[in-house]
């Protein structure tokens, strides 16, 4: 077992110094790994079948192989301008953030933001449910039998149960909140435009730790975490993407710390 000391330098040789802080804040190193086969992925869902991705443009889900990113399922949905994806009890669930704007409409899209309940085999919509609060969603994942999601507008995470009654919310602190991932009693959530993903106390929403990315890194929306890995996908249009400075637009990345 680390001493005190020992497990004190290990901390530091990983964490930024910052004495306004009073968590560690984690270096990443950025590795793109394959290009979504859209080139659009805002929405990622780690399973042990493969990597669930929702597609922002054409809404389309695709489950990809971990080691290669071959496409194992491609799923058409009725979900519009997708921002987030989970599995879980069975079903597809996807972030709809209104009517596209980027493909042709449909009668199918969300009016305003929801999130979609969806058969994996079919694609069909199971249910659709409008986001508490009102405003939209770009994160959602499965933990026990629950949805966590990004409540936009009222600037918290909120847990829900399968039939959408409020269970728990927390509040975030920065904008923007994208992607989620479960650890043990934590949750953590991406903050697009401070490229940072925080793990916050799934009780209180206190911020316990943070990875910081690089302004040279592709820009993060959906994430998940897998193995201890973190997985990030940059949607190619974001801001950063617009001012061009994004090398990995489309891409899905993995985090080394």
């Amino acid at each position: 077992m680390l001493s005190r000391r020992e497990l004190l330098l290990l901390l530091a040789s990983s964490a930024v110094a910052d004495e306004s802080k009073d968590y560690p804040i984690l270096k990443a190193r950025v590795e793109p790994l394959w290009k979504s086969p859209d080139g659009h992925a805002n929405a990622l869902e780690a399973t042990d079948e493969g990597l669930w991705v929702g597609e922002q443009i054409t809404d389309i889900a695709y489950l990809l192989d971990w080691r290669t990113g071959k496409v194992l399922q491609k799923l058409p949905t009725d979900s519009s301008n997708t921002s987030g994806i989970a599995y879980g009890g069975g079903y597809l669930w996807m972030g709809a953030n209104g009517p596209a704007s980027r493909r042709e409409k449909r009668e199918t899209d969300a009016k305003s933001g929801e999130v979609i309940k969806i058969d994996p085999k079919t694609g069909k919509t199971v249910a659709r449910y409008p986001m508490p609060g009102g405003g939209g969603v770009h994160g959602l994942t499965w933990v026990e039998n629950s949805l966590w999601i990004t409540t936009l507008k009222l600037q918290t995470l909120t847990r829900v149960d399968v039939n959408f009654n409020i269970l728990h919310t927390i509040p975030v602190t920065l904008g923007r909140a994208h992607g989620l991932a479960w650890d043990n009693g934590a949750i953590w959530s991406v903050f697009s435009d401070d490229i940072v993903i925080q793990k916050l106390d799934a009780k209180d929403g206190g911020i316990l730790e943070a990875v910081q990315l690089a302004d040279t890194d592709p820009e993060p929306h959906g994430m998940t975490r897998y193995l201890g890995s973190f997985y990030y996908c940059n949607a190619g249009v974001g801001p950063r993407d617009a001012k061009n400075k994004d090398i990995y637009p489309g891409y899905i990345c993995q985090i080394h710390l």
